[in-house]
């Protein structure tokens, strides 16, 4: 089905402000811890030899020496804070891999937040997915270790424009990315994430929806569905940069490359694409095929953490950064665990809004 109709953002909106200098309330109530000691030695060397067994096909040795102290310092004050830590798909080998309780893309750490026996999440991604881990557990502590890592589609729509929408086009229910604000999610009717975009539109027996805020998902969708999408114009913009040509050129160099994409691509780049998939179905499908060569048409971090699972995977990788999600470093993550910086928090009354549409989408059985 075509898209009906495509609107587009107001100015990009700017990030969540930075909080005043000083203390969280986390801090103020649970207190700040000494900070460890980050030498490297003999004994840190062998406490997280197994660890470094996890990355090394894509960490070099010697960059191992810097980042152990800090996982050595970051495990053993998860366990003295009761924390847990929230990796998505984008962060780096040692984060990924070595400090990581949870890690998936935006539909498993929604839902695996609600399930985490813990008394402070840390969320190491971007804002909207640490505001979306505190809607779903109000009584918790929930950090992110850089309050700037934000989001192109998140700063692309506001609460404001999903109301003009509804008013534009009354009774059409509103399906929104989970990549947007608390504010949004405030005045949908339910969320959504690549991994079941068509499921959820599916899901609400309507003739129309609007679909907010990624207009290269919301064309994905309509290529995969009867309902009718109304669109509006937001991009991600890592995988807005990739292109068709791009990609038809590594096919010229290389016949037996197999290409995947994530759908927030263009529609040019999904057309070259063997596979076209959420981070997590990207990642099934190469453990499950086992390609001898293969290009992720995603941000670059998701590659090598693959590969340091699967080193017999050959990985050619068009190499575009999220800037936000580089953001999110292992001094950053132990800063957040020694002076519970930076907290985040969600009016009651929004979140109580958004927390409906979030947990209609981590319900529903798809």
């Amino acid at each position: 089905m075509p898209i009906v109709e495509a609107l587009g953002p107001s100015p990009r909106r700017s990030l969540p402000p930075v909080p005043a200098s000083g203390r969280s309330a986390a801090a103020r109530r649970l207190g700040v811890l000494p900070m460890p000691s980050l030498q490297w030695n003999e004994q840190v060397a062998r406490e997280t030899a197994h660890l470094y067994e996890r990355i090394k096909a894509v960490v070099p040795a010697v960059e191992w020496p810097f980042f152990a102290p800090y996982v050595k310092a970051i495990n053993e004050l998860k366990r003295e804070r009761n924390a847990a830590i929230l990796a998505h798909n984008y962060q780096t080998p040692e984060i990924y891999n070595c400090v990581a309780d949870v890690v998936g893309d935006s539909l498993q750490l929604a839902r695996e937040a609600t399930k985490a026996d813990a008394d402070v999440i840390v969320q190491c991604g971007v804002h909207f997915m640490a505001e979306t881990a505190k809607i779903l557990n109000p009584d918790k502590v929930v950090l992110i270790p850089d309050v700037k890592a934000g989001c192109s589609l998140a700063e692309a729509i506001t609460a404001d424009d999903v109301r003009l929408l509804r008013a534009r086009f009354p009774g059409v229910p509103v399906v929104t990315y989970v990549n947007t604000s608390a504010e949004v999610k405030a005045e949908s009717d339910i969320c959504c994430t690549s991994s079941n975009a068509v499921e959820v539109v599916e899901s609400l027996g309507a003739e129309r929806v609007i679909f907010l805020p990624d207009e290269y998902l919301a064309k994905y969708v309509a290529s995969q569905t009867d309902v009718k999408i109304i669109a509006w114009k937001g991009h991600c913009e890592v995988h807005e940069r990739f292109t068709g040509d791009e990609l038809r050129g590594y096919r010229e160099t290389d016949p037996g490359l197999m290409i995947i994409a994530h759908p927030e691509c263009p529609p040019d780049v999904l057309a070259e694409a063997d596979f076209t998939g959420s981070t997590a179905k990207m990642i099934d499908w190469v453990r499950e095929r086992r390609p001898k060569r293969v290009v992720m048409v995603t941000e670059c971090s998701m590659a090598d953490n693959v590969q340091a699972e699967l080193p017999d995977v050959d990985f050619v990788k068009p190499c575009n950064l999220c800037p936000h999600m580089k953001r999110i470093t292992l001094p950053k993550i132990l800063d957040s665990l020694v002076y519970l910086k930076e907290e985040v928090t969600v009016d009651p009354a929004i979140a109580a809004k958004a927390r409906r549409a979030v947990e209609r989408m981590v319900h529903l059985k798809c």
